[in-house]
């Protein structure tokens, strides 16, 4: 008896399908009526996120996509009315409009008219048009957001984070990046400082200020006393914030991931604070802070030596700086030493004695280190990233 893949049950179908990409599921639909029913299967299509252009009407789209178990939606382009995106998916779970420019505070007041219960994540990133009116209408509508990525949206004010924290008390992760007209009033709306007006984003887990120029320490004050639960916070680009503001962050034991880079007012002083208090930081950025040195290295040995991702890149660190720290950091995985040019093949060879555990480390303009060095490195028994940009052998080196 001949066996043919027409033989096999739907479910198995369906489960073949399932190990498609998108376009080649979209392709066995079109071979016959029994492939249309099994990759049509909710299975094959569970995570999936559509990506559309809306360009014009489809009467078939949203009902296909519906059938299909299609609940994460990002939008290409955008140029038919957002209302129909969601009346055409009322249990839309997902929606990235990111890089939509001429999307509205009036587009979005069409489209968000009445709650919608199923949507957990928003993504508005570089939607420049947006301002507060439109945070209104999304902390009044979408009450169980958990997600919301307003990176690059420059004309949010405080105001649209009192907004925020009024109504968005079940989100988990909020992106302010580059959101300029920020500043301490808004950061301590959404932690929960103006009770008697807002409650607080109290349950947030992952929170991006970075390039929030009008911040200062008095956030982070905010921060630690009202969002205890943070696990990630990237403040990278803020100059507004110094050393003192560490003291404030070195109590949150929540905290496993924090991004300092380009922070130019960070020097030893500050990340002293962060290792005298009681953080357990997993992952740590001070990248590009020319103020940091090897006596930091020193304090990052002594109390945050659990630390398993560490950025250095073109801090004033040197060899010394690297034996203060390599006994104590059994933990680290990855180290990104880039564009420090005062580390030599010395400071090569004490990272390969004693960080054996590494898995990733960046050389990227480190000029002073030479062949003898990068095959100590290399013999790094769990190493698989190595990043050697600007590196050159001297012809020296080449004769050998």
């Amino acid at each position: 008896m001949e066996t043919h893949i027409s033989c096999l049950f739907p479910e198995i179908l369906a489960m073949i399908f399932s190990y498609l990409d998108v376009r080649d599921q979209g392709r066995v639909a079109q071979v016959c009526t029994a492939w249309r029913d099994a990759s049509y299967h909710k299975s094959v299509w569970r995570g999936v996120e559509a990506k559309l252009h809306l360009r014009r009407a489809n009467p078939s789209l949203f009902p296909s996509l519906q059938a299909r178990g299609i609940r994460r939606v990002q939008i290409l382009s955008l140029r038919r009315s957002l209302s129909y995106v969601i009346q055409g998916m009322p249990n839309i779970e997902s929606l990235n409009l990111s890089g939509c420019y001429n999307l509205t505070d009036n587009g979005l007041g069409h489209a968000f008219v009445q709650e919608i219960p199923s949507l957990r994540v928003l993504n508005l990133s570089l939607c420049k048009q947006i301002t507060d009116s439109s945070l209104g209408r999304i902390a009044q509508y979408l009450k169980n957001l958990e997600v919301l990525e307003l990176g690059g949206c420059s004309n949010i004010t405080n105001t649209g984070l009192l907004l925020i924290a009024w109504g968005l008390h079940r989100l988990k992760s909020l992106n302010l990046r580059s959101c300029r007209h920020v500043s301490d009033v808004g950061i301590g709306h959404l932690a929960g400082m103006t009770r008697s007006a807002a409650e607080g984003c109290l349950s947030l887990e992952y929170l991006t200020l970075q390039d929030c120029q009008k911040l200062t320490d008095l956030s982070l004050k905010h921060i630690s006393k009202g969002l205890t639960k943070l696990k990630v916070l990237n403040l990278s680009f803020c100059g507004g914030i110094s050393d003192a503001g560490m003291i404030h962050l070195s109590h949150m034991t929540s905290l496993w991931s924090l991004n300092l880079r380009s922070c130019d007012n960070i020097s030893d002083t500050g990340i002293m604070h962060l290792a005298m208090g009681t953080l357990r930081l997993s992952g740590l950025d001070v990248s590009f802070c020319d103020k940091i040195g090897d006596q930091s290295l020193a304090y990052i040995a002594q109390g945050l030596y659990q630390l398993k991702s560490l950025s250095l890149c073109s801090c004033h660190i040197s060899d010394d700086g690297i034996n203060r720290m390599v006994r104590q950091m059994h933990e680290l995985r990855t180290l990104n030493i880039g564009q420090c040019v005062r580390i030599t093949d010395k400071g090569l060879g004490l990272i390969a004695d004693h960080l054996t555990q590494l898995t990733g480390i960046d050389l990227y303009g480190c000029t002073k280190i030479t062949k003898r060095g990068l095959e100590r490195i290399t013999q790094l028994p769990c190493l698989k990233v190595l990043n050697l940009g600007l590196w050159q052998m001297t012809e020296s080196e080449k004769v050998r």
